[in-house]
């Protein structure tokens, strides 16, 4: 049985070790496109309309003549930089609360209580509420989004903090009178790290998925500036003559989707070897 759940670990660690690499090319692709294939996005030509990929256009043109490779770059780029930005204000403001909550009985109740609230909407529903009272735009997505993810990182930390706090030496420093903050920062944010790396790699999957959503439906940041979510939109009513249009936007929201999911399984199993007994 050991050996068995030994190969498993292997296994889930070679898969993680692919979708790292293919999430690493995809990202590398969207930061250097612009720099290799200098089309605008924007550029309308109404004489190329709906050609199929080609040497001249490689992933074809869209009902505008717009090229479709130059605009699945530049809507990468926009959900590249929702998907960083929300992962990382996420992970410091999930942290916070999480700590806080962890560690200051008094305000346990008090922050779980709000954080549950939030977390008995479905995250998109609620990122579509919150997108609904203001005005589309990328800052205002990533906004939503943060508030919509915080409170699944803030329950994570919280439950790695309450279960550091017990330990010997977090109780032999609280008996030293080491100030709370100390405790904090020495002791139970650097044995929660693990956790909030798995958490970041799902957050910028999630990320990525509800930023092109909320694009789809139109409340995510307005056109021209391309995006893959309002690709696939603009894109619906002509899947059958024009099915590379959709297809190239919605086959790299899966990879990179299903990549950084992958690799947080990837990172879970190796930080908790448990899990593949």
């Amino acid at each position: 049985m050991a050996e068995g759940a030994t190969r498993r670990r292997r296994g889930l660690g070679a898969v993680a070790d692919v979708a790292l690499v293919g999430l690493v090319l995809l990202i590398a692709l969207i930061v250097m496109g612009p720099y290799l294939y200098t089309v605008s996005p924007t550029l309308v030509a109404g004489g190329e309309r709906l050609k199929p990929p080609s040497m001249a256009h490689p992933l074809g043109t869209d009902q505008f003549g717009r090229e479709v490779l130059a605009r699945v770059i530049a809507g990468g780029q926009q959900s590249l930089r929702v998907a960083t930005l929300t992962m990382a204000l996420t992970m410091v403001a999930g942290s916070l609360l999480g700590l806080v909550a962890g560690s200051v009985r008094a305000l346990d109740e008090i922050l779980m209580r709000i954080s549950d609230a939030f977390l008995a909407l479905p995250a998109v529903i609620l990122a579509i509420a919150l997108m609904a009272v203001r005005e589309p735009s990328e800052a205002n997505v990533v906004l939503a989004l943060v508030v919509v993810y915080t409170p699944r990182v803030a329950r994570v930390v919280r439950g790695k903090a309450l279960l550091i706090r017990e330990m010997p030496y977090v109780e032999a420093a609280n008996a030293l009178g080491a100030p709370r903050a100390r405790v904090i920062g020495w002791h139970i944010l650097p044995n929660a790290t693990p956790e909030l790396i798995v958490q970041a790699t799902f957050i910028f999957g999630y990320a990525i998925l509800d930023e092109a959503t909320l694009s789809f439906l139109g409340v995510g940041p307005p056109p021209p500036a391309p995006s893959w979510g309002n690709m696939l939109s603009e894109a619906r009513y002509l899947v059958r003559d024009a099915f590379w249009i959709s297809f190239f936007p919605g086959l790299l929201i899966g990879i990179a989707v299903l990549s950084a999911n992958i690799l947080g399984d990837g990172i879970r199993d190796r930080y908790d070897p448990r899990r593949g007994e």
